[in-house]
């Protein structure tokens, strides 16, 4: 080997680490190409099976039209005997053994192309399929790359933390939650024993005795009319 074939040798390998590092950093990109490479693929195939699809049709009308027209001529030929047209008998029997003939080649060609299509056809769903797949492995490698990475960073901060910092860190939320649970305690301490409490309660019993009052008063006015009418329906009965 040469000095130019050595020297050609190493700048390939220097491409090739290259391009690995560039692929690997950025994994999206070189799913996206192979992605599209596909698609592209899929789109020539979808042209050839286009072709075999247009062939098939294509014969499939061409069988179509002789077995018609053989059926005509078969309907043809006994008139013409009867009609004693023997010339034109032969003529249509040449003719009926021609179709015959070409129905015969036209369906075997028809076989060979339409079994041709419908594999082309699977092919080509089949195809389709492995870009669905390439696509749903594309997110799932990237949606693993960027767990990963939260991960690596996660674990790079915890890293760089001091334990001093962490267990310092956690004896302060300790201690605040502590405070916030005192005070939520004395709250509950003093509950109804403030002088504002104490006035309320005193402003409530106030009221239910005045309340009280008013009933009871209420009450013996109105015994004081009953009896009253009591007393001067009796009068009136004595006077009677």
């Amino acid at each position: 080997m040469g000095f130019f074939d050595r020297i050609a040798n190493v700048w390939k390998g220097f491409i090739s680490l290259w391009v690995s590092e560039v692929e690997q950093s950025n994994p999206e990109a070189v799913y996206e190409s192979a992605i599209e490479e596909r698609i592209k693929k899929h789109r020539d195939l979808k042209k050839a099976v286009s072709g075999i699809v247009y062939l098939r049709n294509k014969l499939s009308a061409e069988l179509e039209q002789a077995e018609s027209e053989l059926a005509e001529i078969q309907i043809q030929i006994p008139v013409a005997v009867e009609e004693g047209e023997d010339d034109v008998a032969l003529v249509l029997i040449q003719k009926k053994d021609e179709l015959t003939a070409k129905i015969a080649q036209v369906t075997g060609e028809l076989d060979k192309v339409g079994s041709q299509a419908e594999e082309a056809k699977s092919g080509l769903i089949a195809f389709q399929g492995e870009i669905e797949k390439l696509k749903r492995e594309k997110q799932a490698v990237l949606a693993k790359k960027a767990n990963a990475e939260a991960r690596i960073t996660i674990q790079e901060t915890l890293d760089g933390l001091s334990t001093d910092a962490d267990i310092k860190a956690l004896e302060n939320v300790r201690e605040h939650v502590e405070k916030l649970q005192a005070q939520a305690d004395v709250g509950a301490e003093i509950k109804g024993q403030s002088l504002d409490d104490k006035l309320a309660k005193i402003k409530k019993k106030s009221a239910n005795v005045a309340a009280k009052s008013q009933l009871d008063e209420l009450k013996k006015q109105m015994a004081a009319r009953k009896a009253a009418k009591e007393k001067q329906a009796g009068g009136v009965k004595k006077t009677m």
